[in-house]
């Protein structure tokens, strides 16, 4: 197993399970953190895309889950773009031409999300479009992520 996959799948589902009883007993939330690259695939980036993949497969699962069972445990699927962590920006740059997001508004739309339990949150909001656009029309978003994608400099990294 990755550290990728170790770290933005399997740590999520560890806390789940032993959080889960006490947020039943509370009707709380769950507040997941991921990844537009869990939602559309794209090059260069196939370790992290599949742990985010699984989140969104693994939460999508629990929600229904706890609905059938009629339990009150909100679960919120936050999907972000690129932020202005410098981690982040060190590891794409010249890979990619996206602009990074501000952490704090970011932070911000997270904590709203959870806050009113909302199903999903994406930040920046036009990346819900984009996820749309995933399934209705495949070839236009491909063309739109390569666009955004340097390939030469992504294949030299």
């Amino acid at each position: 197993m990755t550290t990728s996959t170790q770290v933005n799948f399997v740590s999520y589902v560890q806390l789940t399970s032993r959080a889960l009883p006490s947020l039943t007993d509370s009707k709380g939330s769950l507040v997941v953190v991921s990844s537009l690259l869990g939602r559309v695939p794209t090059s260069f980036s196939t370790p992290y895309s599949a742990a985010k993949f699984a989140l969104d497969g693994f939460f999508g699962s629990l929600r229904r889950e706890l609905d059938v069972q009629d339990v009150n445990v909100a679960i919120t699927m936050c999907v972000l773009g690129l932020r202005d962590r410098a981690s982040a920006a060190e590891a794409v740059r010249g890979v990619t031409r996206v602009q990074a997001a501000p952490g704090p508004k970011a932070a911000l739309a997270v904590i709203r999300g959870g806050a009113t339990r909302a199903a999903g949150v994406f930040y920046p909001w036009r990346f819900r479009l984009l996820c749309l656009l995933r399934r209705w029309l495949p070839r236009p978003r491909a063309w739109f992520i390569r666009q955004e994608l340097n390939v030469t400099a992504a294949a030299a990294a």
